[in-house]
């Protein structure tokens, strides 16, 4: 059954479904419905490229386009086969399948993605005698198969890599926290952004970017270029220039203090190489000191640490 362009899927990790909800609502985004990892809503044009460019907690955001039962590989391919993939991509574009499989009928979940592979591929082949290219780096578009026990779910992925890589990194630390649990955790604390914040164990500086972006009311991935929607047949440029612009003249000024702090030299280092890819060394401040001589700012704020 093809339902193309009804509902809205934002990923997002289990425990943020809540935060990510109120995130979409502060977006008008209507019939909002919390899942388990995900959250959903009805589809909108408008509402999906700004959720890939504005939601601070949302990991993925899916558009499903085809659902139906299945009990076997042969059978997925079989109907797949029957679907009209040109709708949401020609011949000359290259595509990727992206999976996520919890059935019993499905025991080898690469081999399901590999038969939906075939099924485009010999879908465009059957109607235009030439197939797609794959490309598993950045596909010019990217589906997403889901299946539950015989329940198969094919949707568009609009965002193509996932939406936690801002592109503010330039190194890491061992085991940095993931931005969208950053993000989080930050918006957890209630944190009101019209007082100071710290992290006195910032490491790489990734949650104190965060917090600088929230407090410069600045959209997440406003300045990222690869979104798999700009492939799409419906794309709208005009509309996300409109609305790129829009965010751009939102950013605000922020008077308060954010401070990060680490005693490890190479953490030191690599937190302001981070913020300075950011754009953020006027609103972050880094200091070399071990927590326990870590003196904050006067007046009240929040501290947060990992």
């Amino acid at each position: 059954m093809n339902i193309y362009e009804t509902k809205i899927v934002c990923k997002t990790f289990q425990g943020l479904e809540q935060v990510l909800s109120e995130e979409l609502r502060q977006l008008n985004a209507k019939n909002i419905e919390i899942g388990r990892r995900a959250v959903v809503c009805d589809f909108d044009l408008e509402l999906m490229y700004r959720c890939n460019l504005e939601l601070r907690t949302c990991l993925k955001v899916l558009v499903p386009i085809f659902e139906f039962e299945s009990t076997s590989p042969d059978d997925l391919y079989n109907f797949a086969t029957r679907l009209s993939w040109d709708k949401f991509m020609n011949v000359s574009q290259s595509f990727a399948i992206d999976f996520t499989i919890q059935s019993e009928y499905f025991k080898h979940s690469q081999f399901a993605s590999l038969k939906l592979k075939d099924a485009i591929c010999d879908s465009f082949r059957k109607k235009q005698d030439k197939r797609p290219n794959v490309n598993t780096d950045k596909p010019d578009i990217l589906f997403n198969l889901h299946i539950f026990r015989d329940k198969v779910t094919i949707s568009l992925d609009s965002s193509g890599v996932s939406l936690h890589q801002r592109g503010n990194r330039v190194e890491q630390t061992i085991a940095p926290i993931n931005e969208v649990l950053a993000a989080g955790l930050i918006l957890l604390s209630k944190w009101d952004k019209q007082s100071h914040f710290i992290d006195a164990m910032c490491g790489s500086g990734t949650i104190v970017i965060e917090a600088a972006s929230m407090a410069i009311n600045k959209a997440p991935n406003l300045e990222r270029r690869y979104f798999c929607f700009k492939n799409w047949q419906n794309y709208d440029r005009t509309l996300y220039d409109a609305i790129c612009l829009d965010l751009e003249n939102k950013i605000v000024k922020f008077p308060f203090k954010i401070i990060g702090s680490d005693n490890n030299k190479k953490a030191i280092f690599v937190a302001k190489a981070n913020i300075q890819k950011a754009w953020f060394q006027d609103v972050v401040e880094i200091r070399e000191i071990s927590i326990q001589k870590m003196i904050p700012p006067l007046d009240r704020g929040t501290l947060i640490i990992n």
